[in-house]
């Protein structure tokens, strides 16, 4: 989703740039980027280097891959690894340092400015031991339930506070022939992440964050009752044809782009859809029609135990150093200003990580209440499964969500993941 940045931002940028500029010299060099960005985020990638390349005279040389983990290891095996990488979450920057494959970043920033302008969870994220290998140029909230405000308007339904009140809530829109939940499982080679966020949302609101933190590192097992009782507390919507459009059959095959349609179709056929902040694109790209905030609105999902409140659940864009050259250390330095940040969030709609940025950067009024969300919340994680070995996070994590949904038993699922994960974390598998 593309936003238009405002005049007053544009001359924040031109100024950020200016100063920059300033401060190096014109060079001939290349630094080279690995990452999973396509599409759309390849391009806003590129707009948010051409001011880079064209004040340092440095050519950045980007590789996009979507298997990360193999071609990172293959390089640095090889020994021609990337100069930056975008890493895939905390689990997989941790790996890397742990290995000595990563430079310590507070070695190549001013860590006062660093302090200032980034909330402590972010540089909690990008610490391991005592160094901080990563930061931290956008992110995503995924605790997000979005809905028609139309068809709320409508059918007199009001936003739920609790869970109670949301399984109400879906049991009047059954009344009322709609369906509660459009959920889409299918990812192509990712098939199943969809569902591995709703289990974590639900075990941050019924379980303590110091439980949360246990399962991702694999202190307790995936057999436990608190990690059952999340899956079943999902199951009762993805498995019940009267609680989820098409019924698991349709689950399983809606790819999680066109999971919203259902909620905007004449008349809905569905009324909520929970999905991380990015979906907006996909909400627009198939409905270029929706005004946001008008035709589409998201409330956050849920309290479970009041005792765990509205936690947020998210992702991050991610980058860490290899090489420590000269003109690696400018770029990574230039995608930690808010100038270079707001391109970014500009172009993507997603939220911003600097404390500097300026709200205008953002599309619409829902983008900024997302970010507030996010940087207000009293308990943040990152995504589990992105924190976890990749044979588990991006493994038997997300295929037993396919499994469960299909209807194989819960407890051989569990059992399942769980030897994945006896396997992986034994030998420092590393992360996806």
């Amino acid at each position: 989703m593309t936003g238009k940045i405002s005049t007053g931002l544009t001359l924040f940028l031109l100024i950020s740039l200016l100063l920059f500029s300033l401060q190096v010299a014109a060079q001939d060099g290349k630094v080279t980027v690995m990452g999973v960005w396509g599409g759309g985020e390849l391009d806003a990638f590129n707009k948010m280097v051409e001011p880079f390349e064209a004040a340092s005279g440095i050519e950045v040389q980007y590789e996009g891959t979507r298997d990360l983990p193999t071609l990172l290891t293959t390089r640095l095996e090889a020994g021609n690894p990337p100069d930056i990488v975008a890493v895939s979450g905390p689990g997989m920057m941790k790996d890397l340092a742990e290995d000595g494959d990563l430079v310590d970043l507070k070695n190549v920033f001013n860590m006062n400015y660093i302090k200032e302008d980034f909330d402590q969870k972010w540089i909690d994220l990008a610490t391991y031991e005592d160094g901080m290998y990563a930061i931290y140029i956008a992110a995503d909230a995924k605790s997000l339930v979005w809905y028609n405000p139309k068809l709320f308007e409508e059918n007199g339904y009001e936003i739920p506070e609790t869970w109670d009140e949301l399984d109400k809530l879906a049991k009047q829109m059954q009344e009322d022939g709609i369906s509660p939940w459009s959920i889409g499982l299918e990812s192509g080679a990712a098939s199943g992440w969809p569902g591995t966020d709703w289990i974590e949302d639900i075990m941050l609101r019924t379980a303590s964050p110091e439980t949360y933190d246990k399962w991702v590192a694999h202190d307790i097992p995936w057999t436990d009752e608190k990690i059952k009782n999340a899956f079943e507390i999902f199951g009762k919507y993805a498995k019940d044809p009267d609680m989820v459009w098409g019924g698991p059959t349709a689950v399983l095959a809606t790819n999680f782009g066109d999971a919203p349609n259902p909620l905007f179709d004449s008349p809905p056929k569905a009324g909520l859809h929970r999905q991380a902040s990015f979906i907006t694109s996909f909400i627009q790209d198939n409905n270029p029609e929706l005004e946001a905030g008008e035709d589409f609105n998201f409330f956050p999902l849920p309290l479970i135990d009041e005792e765990y409140g509205t936690p947020a659940l998210g992702a991050a864009d991610m980058l860490s150093m290899i090489n420590d050259n000269q003109e690696a250390r400018q770029f990574i330095k230039y995608l930690a200003t808010p100038g270079a940040q707001s391109i970014w969030l500009s172009e993507l709609g997603k939220l911003g990580t600097h404390n500097r940025i300026n709200p205008n950067v953002y599309p619409n009024d829902i983008t900024k209440q997302m970010a507030e969300f996010l940087n207000n919340a009293e308990t943040f994680r990152f995504d589990a499964s992105d924190s976890m070995p990749a044979a588990v996070g991006s493994g038997s994590f997300w295929q037993g969500i396919l499994d469960y949904v299909s209807g194989q038993d819960l407890d051989s699922v569990l059992e399942q993941i769980e030897k994945t994960a006896d396997d992986s974390y034994s030998t420092g598998e590393a992360t996806n």
